[in-house]
């Protein structure tokens, strides 16, 4: 096994006094580049945030200027605006910036200071929050660099709209796949449905998009689903899930990612980088895997581990430290390979800047 990557540098990111009041800042989980800009979220509201880089000597130094895009601003949400959507993945391709949530049910925790009775009751209870199980897709305004609601571009409309809103959740479609359906009804922490990365790419015209699961790891293998969604034909505010050439309206892979789960998936090229870590609570450990050709094949449907190497061993805390999310950098080493962002939840003290800013990770990422 090697040795965990060091970073090349870390940059802070910069948020809203709203923003780190509601804990953003402390639990990131997704993350994509956009040329001078940054797309993130945090898994506790229904909204992405936009960053802008800071530079010195064309170098970022940092990331800032957020603003805040709310979700029920640009679709129709399943439930109020104000309940998190529990965003996991970001995604930007052509005209649009993707999100999804987490599509998982969530059963309570334990508090310190519960009675044995208490804590029982409490981990007794499952909850599921309508705004999870949604897919959006958004369009970009190149103006603005902001997502609208309707855009018009190149003589075409293009529509912010919405997956699971209508009872037509991502997981309904997967309710008579075999493989998954079992962990539709358990809770994202005990190995059941967590979505935590999405990627896309476009090829002849059509959105190919992945979907990475945390969970459930079924007997050490991950799995990812690929849709091609389109908008709706009698609806374009909605999405619906294009046919595959058989017929199917999604298909999936399974990955030997050496018993972990997907945190996230970000497009390198025709590749598919996947960060890996944990299903469940631990912390550790953490890879990056490299799936070669996935985004413009007819992926395989059972992926080997000889077919994923990895490319960087992450470091990782104990309780603290997890990462969420990695993102292509518009910058390169001296080999002219670019350089990967990794954003981190529960992120440790020494994370926190003075001015209330929090710490990424800058990595070479090895060829």
């Amino acid at each position: 096994m090697t040795s965990p990557a060091t970073p090349v540098r870390q940059v802070p990111l910069h948020f809203t006094e709203d923003s780190r009041a509601g804990g953003t800042h402390v639990n990131l989980s997704a993350v994509r580049s956009d040329g001078e800009h940054l797309w993130v979220a945090g898994d506790e509201t229904a909204t992405v945030e936009r960053l802008s880089a800071h530079t010195r000597d064309g170098v970022v130094t940092g990331y800032g200027d957020q603003v805040t895009v709310a979700l029920a601003d640009l679709v129709a949400l399943p439930a109020p605006g104000d309940e998190e959507a529990d965003v996991e993945g970001l995604a930007r391709q052509g005209p649009w910036l993707w999100a999804i949530g987490s599509h998982s049910l969530k059963r309570k925790k334990v508090r310190p200071g519960d009675s044995p009775a208490k804590a029982r009751k409490r981990l007794g209870k499952v909850v599921r929050e309508a705004n999870r199980y949604v897919l959006v897709r958004m369009p970009v305004d190149p103006a603005t660099g902001l997502p609208v609601r309707e855009l018009e571009l190149d003589g075409e409309t293009l529509t912010a709209a919405v997956l699971g809103a209508h009872d037509d959740a991502l997981t309904d479609h997967l309710a008579d796949e075999p493989l998954l359906a079992p962990f539709g009804r358990i809770p994202s922490k005990d190995n059941g449905i967590d979505v935590e990365g999405v990627a896309v790419h476009s090829t002849g015209g059509v959105d190919r998009l992945y979907v990475g699961f945390r969970g459930p790891v079924l007997r050490g293998w991950a799995v990812v689903v690929e849709v091609r969604p389109v908008t709706h034909p009698d609806d374009p505010h909605r999405l619906q899930l294009g046919r595959f050439d058989g017929g199917e309206r999604h298909r999936l892979h399974l990955l030997d990612l050496r018993g972990l789960g997907v945190r996230d998936l970000c497009p390198d090229g025709d590749d598919l980088l996947v960060l890996a870590g944990p299903s469940m609570g631990l912390s550790g450990p953490v890879r990056v895997h490299r799936w070669t050709g996935a985004g413009v094949t007819d992926a395989a449907e059972v992926v080997g581990a000889d077919e994923l190497p990895v490319v960087l061993e992450l470091r990782h805390g104990d309780g603290e430290d997890h990462a969420e999310g990695i993102a292509l950098l518009d910058e390169t080493d001296e080999h002219g390979h670019p350089r990967l962002l990794v954003v981190l939840d529960s992120p440790a003290a020494g994370r926190h800047t003075p001015g209330g800013g929090m710490l990424a990770d800058v990595l070479d990422l090895p060829r």
